[in-house]
């Protein structure tokens, strides 16, 4: 009879107090579950030692960093990696749970299905989204990216089917204050690597923005779900050039 593989699970908060117990539940049958918290102030740290997980506090050096110390807690055979904003089901847990057991790759992609203010989208570009998210300890690190982090994965890896679900933008509150966040951590990223643009780029590159998520991936048979993701690829996309362009201009002066 072959050993049980055991799981590490690994997520960063910061003031994630409506989603953070939500998300534990989820995935309450891993055999560890990590918290690295970086200064919340609505209880969220409070909340998860309450459901019994560990909880480390550390500083915000970006996304890739700080789910990299993550991961240098974990001590099971296994990691998965998920968000606060993220949900396991049942049968996903179930596909996890083989794809350990059988060991036939070093990493696995998860389907991501998203909602967008009460909607799942299944265009704009954002289904099936897969995101390497279940690995092999040792296998795997986190890039050191401030924005849009990725695993960088040593071996073999192979796709899942049962989507991980994505709670990712509940209000238009929520759009907006991520539709800054990103912009800030993209323009700090582009200007760290020496980057430089114009206004014409920045007007350009956002109405690409809106044309690929709406027509080029078919946002339009999302509806006006659809349409709202368009308009916020294009002001985030303008905004980080322009950011970029004020941050320039600052080393300048």
């Amino acid at each position: 009879m072959n050993q049980r593989m055991t799981l590490s699970v690994i997520l960063i908060t910061k003031n994630e107090a409506e989603n953070i117990r939500d998300c534990l539940l989820s995935i309450a049958w891993a055999d560890e579950i990590i918290v690295v918290d970086s200064g919340s102030t609505d209880g969220t740290p409070g909340i998860a030692r309450e459901m019994g997980v560990q909880v480390y506090m550390h500083d915000w050096p970006g996304f890739g960093p700080q789910k990299n110390r993550a991961l240098d807690y974990a001590t099971k055979e296994w990691v998965f990696s998920i968000d606060a904003d993220e949900r396991v089901t049942a049968e996903q847990r179930a596909e996890l749970e083989q794809a350990m057991q059988t060991g036939a790759a070093d990493g696995y992609f998860c389907p991501r299905l998203s909602q967008f203010c009460g909607t799942f989208i299944h265009h704009s570009g954002w289904y099936p989204d897969y995101v390497l998210r279940l690995f092999k300890r040792g296998k795997g690190r986190f890039s050191d990216s401030l924005v849009h982090e990725s695993i960088v994965l040593e071996g073999c890896s192979e796709k899942l089917k049962v989507p991980l679900l994505h709670y990712s933008y509940l209000t238009m509150a929520d759009v907006e204050r991520k539709v800054e966040h990103y912009s800030d951590a993209a323009a700090q990223q582009m200007f760290r690597a020496g980057k430089r643009t114009n206004w014409g780029r920045a007007v350009a590159s956002g109405v690409w923005a809106f044309m690929r998520a709406y027509i080029v991936r078919a946002g339009v048979l999302d509806g006006n779900a659809g349409l709202q993701i368009a308009r916020m690829n294009m002001r985030t996309t303008f905004l980080k050039y322009r950011k970029l362009i004020a941050l320039n201009a600052q080393r300048k002066a």
